[in-house]
């Protein structure tokens, strides 16, 4: 994906207009943005080179516009995940328009109950990413029944009509991913259109393999998910870097007051090799995780607590490597109108969501380092 003309045009499209209706993107914006993830997303559909690629055009998107590359991130992932699901769930979606796109919130704040044929379904939930551009959303809850062991942690596919969006989405980074609240009353979702994250996680059989038998769907779900959040995070730090200090104007000495310092400039070269460090240990998780699915070789949870690791703590760095540039740069990115200002809010929102939350790989990875005999589940 070649993002060259959406550089011009995207930060602007993205920003809100205000409160209200008038904060939704305009057409275009829109558009594009639909654009973006349905790009994204057909190689994962595809399966060549799917996780790879999919990794460099987020990359790619991001620099353009962090927002448009974060819903690109997350919805290019979904569907992966719907080609789990039962055929007649991926029918119901698919069959009249195979480029139709679902947002989803997983943090399981709602609930739900098992009645006849499926689940009721009811509460409220926060960051829908894109939720305005998709005709649908999975809804993440725990399922809770007398008699189970433990609660039992699902996604729920829900159609139009069977919720709503409020915006909520009144923030100072991401602003353009519009990730409003999805709100639910008592909504039936029938059985085929609910699966149980815990069988993503172990790699159980799931009744979309039978239609979607390559190699990419036999992954379990933490593996494929790792591009969705991560990846974009770097691409906008990218975009950072591309904004960098202020440079002298034309004809200024280099050794004027126009031309950065050598602790900038030095802060300048650290951040580019720390994201150029995070973004190639990116792709070289996406490679070996090609690989293995190819190999019938499924990833360990100490595995794939290293490969969260090594994705969450790069993230990390270049967070901080972003807050040094914009120290650098003087007090005048305190003003919202400097470059990198818009930049460092859009990472902090960012790093705020819990799949880059780098802790508790941290304990995943030094448990295995020190002989554990009960890995960390890495959901």
């Amino acid at each position: 994906m070649r993002c060259g003309p959406l550089r011009r045009s995207w930060p602007q499209q993205t920003k809100r207009a205000g409160p209200g209706p008038a904060s939704r993107h305009d057409l275009e914006a829109a558009d594009g943005l639909r654009s973006a993830a349905i790009a994204a997303a057909r190689p994962v559909r595809g399966w060549r080179g799917a996780l790879v690629d999919f990794l460099d055009a987020i990359v790619e998107l991001s620099a353009a516009s962090p927002s448009a590359g974060w819903v690109a991130g997350v919805i290019g992932v979904h569907p992966w995940q719907l080609a789990l699901f039962a055929d007649e769930t991926q029918q119901e979606m698919w069959a009249q328009d195979p480029e139709r796109m679902h947002s989803s919130s997983y943090n399981p704040t709602g609930s739900a109950i098992r009645v006849d044929g499926g689940y009721e379904v009811s509460g409220r939930w926060s960051f829908s990413s894109g939720c305005d551009h998709c005709e649908g959303v999975n809804l993440g809850a725990v399922v809770r029944a007398e008699g189970a062991p433990i609660p039992e942690y699902r996604s729920f596919l829900l159609h139009p009509g069977q919720y709503r969006i409020e915006d909520t989405w009144k923030v100072a980074g991401l602003q353009g991913t519009g990730s409003k609240d999805i709100v639910v009353e008592a909504a039936f979702v029938p059985e085929h259109r609910s699966q149980s994250h815990v069988d993503y996680a172990l790699g159980a059989p799931l009744s979309g393999q039978d239609v979607n038998p390559g190699p990419l769907y036999r992954l379990p779900g933490p593996s494929c998910s790792m591009p969705r959040s991560p990846r974009p995070s770097s691409g906008r730090r990218r975009g950072s870097s591309r904004s960098g200090p202020p440079r002298p104007q034309h004809g200024s000495s280099r050794r004027g007051s126009g031309w950065p310092t050598t602790l900038t400039q030095r802060r300048l070269a650290d951040s580019t090799w720390t994201l150029d460090a995070a973004i190639g240990s990116m792709r070289s998780a996406a490679i070996e995780l090609q690989a293995r699915a190819e190999a019938h070789d499924t990833p360990s949870m100490e595995d794939r607590g290293r490969y969260r690791w090594n994705l969450n703590r790069g993230c990390e760095l270049v967070g901080q490597a972003v807050a040094d540039l914009m120290r650098a740069a003087s007090g005048r990115s305190f003003f919202l109108d400097h470059p990198l200002q818009s930049r460092f809010q859009d990472v902090q929102g960012a790093l705020g969501h819990a799949f880059l939350v780098p802790d508790p790989l941290a304990k995943a990875v030094g448990g295995a380092l020190l002989g554990t005999d009960k890995p960390e589940m890495v959901l």
